[in-house]
């Protein structure tokens, strides 16, 4: 009976750790703590009792290194540095697509890229009918964003029902749609004055990691010292420091120092001489060339590893589930109060909605026809029409980099907040509706057949 109740509770512990694996792992809990703490900061901001929660990012906070001084509120520090690590992230996905991933060949890319071409240019579009001349006309950067994590969480929601294919072509257009963000942030959307001489050092920089890179240096070090020297000249330069994050990225090693018959060789030779060291004893913390022999054999392991999938493994997590919700506390605290005393929705608002909604699918869909007729890309198999203007509009949360956009886009507070509001509003929308669509194509998944071990096929 003991026996019996041991087991079931170590099964339970098991499945427990798994669940929680499951948890950490997937793109939909990313995307719920981010919602949480956009909520949290939301309530902040609109009970008196909470004011104080945003107070607290105007505390100024500095970083000192002798004669050397960098003091900023505690708001730029997270819109300026935790986001660069966030840009680094971003930059990590998008060269490993593009090393072996769905942007490796033109054949494989040429309908997400087109498609996110679509994406981008049709929502800003719109925003722009509807704001030029107005103070907010500078923020027709805001509706191109795609949001991966949100959107892919959304559309794992779903399950089984959604193809593999739909998911990839999904997951490939929101990096692309994430290329486009970052090169629009840099060429229009400085933090202040551009400085040359900034962007000089800058340049000198990237030189040296470009340098390591094709010496295939292996020292993590050697990437992240300069690396934050690379991020304190972009800041000073006048283009946004996030920049610094995506540049570094890049030049991360994608290869092994190593290849993989010398991986094999030497593992195989190791583990042979783990084996015959043991003298048939059982602790191997009393054998001290099992030991040495286990730091050459998991050394091996780390030199096969590229530096970029041991940088991924990482940092992902710790931008998941600490920079990103960061952000969304900082950043997402909207006085809904002063809207509602206006009484009218302004042109910001109507920009964003119209361009998200409904700019991102006819966008995503529209390039994507066009590119499909003209030969350059062709559909998925087993993929139709409506299945991408349901995926465009998924496409339309914009949420992190939309927010991150829209507070540098303006200088108006009322603006900012407005752009905000009409950010979370339609992303909202654009789940649910995307939601409901592509579970109207696809219906339920269908149960998975088991079989008993006797049963004829």
């Amino acid at each position: 009976m003991s026996s019996h109740f041991y087991r079931k509770q170590v099964e339970r512990r098991k499945e427990i750790r798994n669940v929680f694996g499951i948890f950490v792992n997937n793109n939909f809990a990313g995307g719920v703590i981010l919602l949480l703490s956009s909520i949290f900061a939301l309530i902040a901001a609109n009970f008196d009792f909470l004011k104080g929660f945003h107070d607290f990012w105007d505390i100024k906070s500095s970083f000192t290194f002798g004669n050397f001084k960098l003091e900023m509120s505690l708001l730029y520090w997270v819109n300026d540095a935790l986001m660069a690590i966030f840009f680094f992230v971003v930059g990590l996905e998008i060269k490993r697509e593009m090393v072996v991933g769905q942007l490796s060949s033109f054949k494989r890319a040429s309908l997400p890229i087109l498609a996110a071409i679509g994406g981008m240019l049709v929502p800003s579009l719109i925003y722009s009918v509807f704001n030029i001349g107005t103070p907010s006309e500078n923020g027709w950067g805001i509706p191109m964003a795609t949001d991966i994590a949100f959107s892919l969480g959304v559309i794992s929601l779903l399950g089984r029902t959604v193809p593999v294919s739909l998911k990839i072509f999904l997951t490939a257009l929101a990096i692309v749609d994430d290329i486009g963000a970052i090169i629009v942030l840099a060429l229009f959307y400085p933090s202040h004055e551009i400085h040359p001489e900034f962007l000089i050092y800058a340049g000198i920089i990237i030189s040296i990691l470009i340098l390591f890179n094709r010496l295939n240096v292996n020292n993590i070090s050697l990437y992240l010292i300069p690396g934050v020297i690379l991020w304190y000249f972009v800041l000073q330069s006048g283009i946004h420091a996030t920049v610094a994050g995506v540049i570094l990225a890049m030049c991360i090693p994608s290869k092994s120092p190593i290849n993989e018959v010398r991986f094999y060789v030497r593992s195989k030779f190791y583990l042979e001489k783990f084996k015959d060291k043991s003298h048939g004893e059982v602790d191997i913390l009393a054998n001290t060339e099992q030991l040495g022999l286990i730091h050459k054999l998991h050394s091996n392991i780390r030199k096969v590893n590229p530096m970029i999938n041991r940088f991924e493994h990482k940092i992902n997590p710790w931008v998941t589930f600490s920079i990103m919700p960061i952000f969304a506390l900082a950043n997402a605290g909207i006085e809904f109060s002063a809207m509602f005393e206006q009484g009218t929705i302004n042109a910001v608002s109507k920009g964003i909605f119209f361009g998200l909604l409904f700019g991102k699918p006819v966008g995503i869909t529209l390039f994507s026809f066009i590119a499909c007729k003209l030969k350059i890309a062709e559909l998925p198999g087993g993929i139709k029409w409506s299945h991408i203007f349901a995926v465009g509009i998924i496409a339309g949360i914009g949420f992190t980099m939309s927010i991150f956009i829209d507070s540098l886009a303006f200088t108006d507070t009322a603006i900012i907040n407005e752009g905000k509001a009409a950010i979370l509003i339609t992303s909202i929308v654009a789940a649910i509706t995307g939601l409901i669509v592509l579970r109207l194509l696809f219906g339920k998944a269908e149960p998975k057949v088991k079989y008993k071990k006797n049963q004829s096929l």
